[in-house]
């Protein structure tokens, strides 16, 4: 089996790429790979402690590579944060990276083009996928999640914070994809096949910032 990375969220999206490539059987995901923003020690965008992340890849059985960037990123030192850490596994015969998109394609091109400067190559297993499809099946297989997080401009604060299920998806408003594909919420997984066993937690306090509503979620 080809040895692959696999760039890890905590979400949704993430969880599904890793059961469809360990249920392949043609790759061998040897790490997890996510960002942490420094200061608030937490995934970025998602806004997940990174202890909730790390315990997440204990119960998965597999290390997670955590790349540290400064709070307001700007692109380039993403890039070059990025760079750096996966030249390391390029170093060590790693020529792939695993990503959980869907269907936007100018964020596949973005990854792509950055992997090719340092010779390697994205792997896409959700790709194309209908999104309707793709949560039904997320829920039909055992995994459970939470929103941590939603942008103000597509839902209100009573999206964040909530277990994403059946009666979840049927409550969102119309034009919003029911993966969250463009943005509309973020998610954390805290059980599922993927997992040996379920991550505890409490639900926080919910803050708005920069037009994004999020709910901590404190490690039980």
């Amino acid at each position: 089996m080809e040895k692959i990375l696999l760039c890890w969220s905590g979400g949704k999206d993430s969880a599904m790429a890793l059961y469809e490539l360990q249920k392949s059987r043609n790759y061998e995901v040897i790490s997890l790979l996510t960002t942490i923003t420094e200061g608030y020690d937490r995934v970025s965008l998602h806004g997940v402690r990174r202890a909730l992340v790390e315990k997440q890849a204990q119960s998965i059985g597999l290390p997670l590579a955590e790349v540290f960037i400064p709070q307001d990123c700007p692109n380039q030192e993403y890039e070059d944060r990025m760079r750096a850490a996966l030249a390391g596994f390029r170093e060590a015969a790693v020529s792939r990276v695993a990503f959980g998109d869907i269907f936007l394609e100018e964020v596949r091109k973005y990854r792509e083009a950055n992997l090719s400067r340092i010779d390697m190559a994205g792997i896409f297993p959700l790709w194309g996928r209908d999104s309707g499809e793709l949560v039904a099946s997320f829920i039909a297989r055992d995994f459970q999640a939470v929103t941590t997080c939603v942008d103000a401009k597509a839902l209100d604060d009573g999206f964040v914070g909530r277990r994403l299920d059946r009666e979840f998806l049927a409550s969102l408003p119309a034009g919003i994809d029911p993966a969250g594909e463009n943005g509309e919420f973020h998610s954390f997984v805290f059980n599922g096949p993927i997992f040996r066993e379920k991550i505890s937690y409490h639900l926080g306090d919910k803050v708005c910032r920069d037009s994004l509503h999020f709910c901590d979620l404190l490690p039980a």
